[in-house]
Formats: C-alpha cells, sequence, structure tokens
C-alpha cells in the first residue's frame, strides 16, 4: 500500500533552497530539469538546465561522445545527481557537478527555433503561433512571472485591507457594460452572454462582505483590432462599501499599486532584472478633471477637440507626456468623465450633472484602469436605465440589491495585460497575454 504524506522531496527544492543546504547536504543532491542549452568545451560540458525558479548550471565532467550526444539534446527532461558547489561565475551563484544523470523524456522532434537565445528574434505573430515553444525562453517566461508578482501582490494588499476573493460567473443572463460588444451564446435553448466584467455581483455583494475583490478573465467582443485591445483580458476588479466619494477608491488603488511594486522589489527582482524593468515611484498620482484634461492637452500641443465625450488614444498619450513632463508622473487619474460614456451604474456628480463621479488612470499614456462611485438608490439606478435606453425588467437580480438596500460604495476594474505592457514598454498588448485571444486567433 502506498502512503500520501504530503511532504516534499529533496527534488523538489528551489533554486534558493539549493543554495541554503549546509555543506554536508551538497555533496549529493538529487534535482530535475529540462536541458535549456548546452556548452560543450571539448573535455567537458556546461549543462544549463531550466527549473521552476530559473535556470542552473550543471558541470559534465567528461567529454560528450558521439555516441552520448542525444543525452544531451535541448528540451530532454532530465534527473540529475551531483555535488553542489558555489561557483561565481556560474547564473546562480552555484554548480551542481553532475555524478549521474538520467534521461526521464526526450522531444520527437527539433525545436522550430533556439529557445536559449536571450531574445527570440521573431516577429510577434509568428512567436504568438508556437508560444507553447516560445515561452519556454528565459525572456519570456519571465513576462508571466511579472505577470504573477503582480497578481501576487495585489491580491495581498487587498485580503490586508479586509477585501473578501470572490468567484462570479461568467456565463451571464444581461451585460454590465452595455454596448454591442458583448458575446452571445446559446444557453440549452436561452439566450445568454460572456460577462464583460464581474461588475454585478460585485456590486450585490457589497451589503454581504462590504468589501470583495475578483481577478479573473472578462470578455469584450469589440471588433476592432489594434496593438492595446484583446478580446479576453485579465480584469483586476474590486469594489468597497461605505465610501465618502469616489476619491476612496482612488485611493485604494493608488495605496496597491505602491504595496505591489514594493512587494515585486523583494520577491521578483531577479525577474526585473531579467526584463530590464524599472518600476515608477511615487508618492501620490496627481488628479484632472476630463475637461481641463482635454483643454490642457488641446493648448499645449495645438490640437482641436474632436470628441467632447471621451478620450482618445493619442488624447491619452498626450496627457501622459504632459504630466510626466510637467508633474514627473508616470500616471495620472482622469476625473468626472461625461455621462454619455460611462455606463448605466455610474454616479452622477450632483454639481454637474452632465458628467459623473468616475476617473479612468493612465498609465504612460494609455487607460489601464476604469472605476467611480456607483448608484446606491433604487429609483435613481431605474431612472438612470431608462435613461440610458435599458429596460429595467431585464435587470431584475441587480436591482434586489438597490432594492433591498445598499451602502454608498464604489470600485474599479483593472486591465492586467496593460498593465505589465506598459510596465515593460511593449508595444502590443498581445506580448503580455500568455495566450492572446483576438479577432483572429482561438489558437494556440
Amino acid at each position: 500500500m502506498v502512503k500520501a504524506t504530503g511532504e516534499r522531496t529533496i527534488m523538489d527544492l528551489s533554486i534558493e533552497e539549493l543554495k541554503a543546504l549546509s555543506p554536508e547536504e551538497k555533496k549529493s543532491v538529487t534535482t530535475h530539469g529540462t536541458i535549456y542549452n548546452v556548452r560543450d568545451m571539448g573535455d567537458f560540458a556546461f549543462v544549463i538546465i531550466r527549473k521552476i525558479g530559473g535556470l542552473v548550471q550543471c558541470l559534465y565532467n567528461k567529454k560528450i561522445t558521439e555516441e552520448d550526444r542525444h543525452l544531451f539534446q535541448d528540451e530532454n527532461a532530465i534527473r540529475v545527481t551531483g555535488e553542489v558547489r558555489d561557483e561565481e561565475r556560474a547564473v546562480n551563484g552555484f554548480e551542481i557537478v553532475i555524478d549521474k544523470m538520467e534521461v526521464l523524456s526526450t522531444p520527437k522532434e527539433e525545436l522550430p527555433l533556439s529557445v536559449s537565445k536571450r531574445k527570440l528574434n521573431i516577429a510577434l505573430e509568428n512567436e504568438i503561433e508556437i508560444r507553447p515553444v516560445t515561452l519556454r525562453n528565459e525572456q519570456r517566461r519571465s513576462v508571466f512571472k511579472l505577470q504573477e508578482g503582480i497578481v501576487r501582490g495585489f491580491r495581498r494588499y487587498l485580503e490586508d485591507n479586509g477585501f473578501t476573493e470572490i468567484f462570479s460567473p461568467k456565463i451571464i443572463a444581461a451585460g454590465a457594460e452595455g454596448g454591442a460588444n458583448i458575446f452571445k451564446l446559446d444557453y440549452f435553448g436561452k439566450k445568454a452572454y460572456l460577462a464583460q466584467s464581474p461588475q454585478t455581483y460585485k456590486q450585490t455583494l457589497i451589503p454581504v462582505y462590504e468589501r470583495v475583490f475578483e481577478i479573473a478573465p472578462v470578455f469584450r467582443a469589440e471588433k476592432h483590432d489594434t496593438a492595446r485591445h484583446l478580446n479576453e483580458y485579465v480584469s483586476v476588479d474590486f469594489e468597497m462599501g461605505y465610501i465618502n466619494s469616489f476619491y476612496d477608491v482612488i485611493n485604494m488603488e493608488t495605496g496597491m499599486l505602491k504595496y505591489c511594486f514594493n512587494y515585486l522589489e523583494e520577491n521578483y527582482n531577479l525577474v526585473l532584472k531579467k526584463l530590464g524593468c524599472e518600476l515608477p515611484k511615487f508618492d501620490s498620482i496627481p488628479c484632472v478633471k476630463f475637461r481641463d484634461a482635454k483643454e490642457m492637452v488641446a493648448k499645449k500641443y495645438g490640437r482641436k477637440i474632436k470628441d467632447p465625450y471621451d478620450l482618445e488614444p493619442e488624447e491619452e498619450r498626450l496627457i501622459g507626456e504632459l504630466f510626466k513632463e510637467d508633474y514627473g508622473s508616470d500616471f495620472v487619474f482622469v476625473t468626472h468623465y461625461p455621462v454619455k460614456k460611462r455606463p448605466f451604474y455610474a454616479m452622477d456628480d450632483p454639481e454637474d450633472q452632465k458628467y459623473t463621479l468616475s476617473f479612468d488612470l493612465l498609465f504612460k499614456g494609455m487607460e489601464i484602469t476604469t472605476g467611480g462611485q456607483r448608484i446606491h438608490d433604487y429609483d435613481e439606478q431605474v431612472k438612470k436605465m431608462i435613461f440610458k435606453g435599458l429596460y429595467p425588467e431585464d435587470f431584475e437580480s441587480y436591482l434586489m440589491l438597490h432594492k433591498y438596500g445598499v451602502p454608498p460604495h464604489g470600485g474599479l476594474g483593472m486591465g492586467l495585460e496593460r498593465l505589465v505592457m506598459k510596465l515593460l514598454d511593449e508595444k502590443n498588448i498581445r506580448a503580455t497575454s500568455m495566450f492572446p485571444r483576438d479577432t483572429t486567433r482561438l489558437n494556440p
């Protein structure tokens, strides 16, 4: 009989744990990995293996014969036993001197390109086609380790601030954002949609938990194919009750970003170095009203205001440039967006009802977050739905929230891929989506 104990084996040790072994323990260690690169030096060879935390240098102290060369093929999964010894020139400051090596699996075909190069010399569209291979490259997989670190940082901050993590359905009866950009599907003979956001569920749970968050995919059936849009992306959403104004939400996001960047520096420093990523430093983030931002850009750059109700991508870029030049900030909150461009749950500004108590966060000239204060009064919400051309009877389950009472609340949604894109100064958002979905792509 086999009994499961839940205990880790020595083969599971991370790179940092391997380095921290006692001198006695280092004399004979067994670990595993995938051959990333082999540097044949004639009488000996360096065998670089890829493990969970990065690359490990192994020393094969013999000549690789033609008979044994197949054992050292790239992407062979291997298990090695040997001595761990300090080596400053090695990638992690140590190497394993191989005493015994076992091949666990081997590829049927050679890789279509070398993944061990620092950068892949391949067009992004071609790279995506073979993502199962290109993700094995250290630079490429580091992008998504950074993404992992950001999510962990956000989650820790929100948990520390009293937020409950939720898991809302992605097949829904009505869209939360309105508009035509929603995927329709047949749900056992009933009309259904893929969720554009968890907005209605976040709000519904405010009277239950007071503060909630979700990090999960959302879906937008937008037909335009641009470098900044995906049809499926990861949204970082939170909602908080008993707010005094939407500036409480702004302050919470500012704190979340500051915490996250500190978390990355402390826990993902090697990943940041591999990617050449310099994190923004800030104590606060400037805020500017929507109409003021448009006027500032028009005046400084000699532009005519074409769309009075929304920001064009070029305007976002110029606002980012202006606030970087004049205020030294990579971030800027643009507040008080027009009613016409905000969804049915956005609260109107009592001082000027053409505008809403809402905001976007721009980072390096691109919108990464949309948020604001929500309507909490039942009659006001019904009125706003009718004004937006919606039918309240289609939102009965959502309106229960307002009918039976909900405190003043607000929240936001942030696009994870866009944040990573701008942190790394990538030109195309598909570079920061592991398996991107756009108007033409369903594979891999």
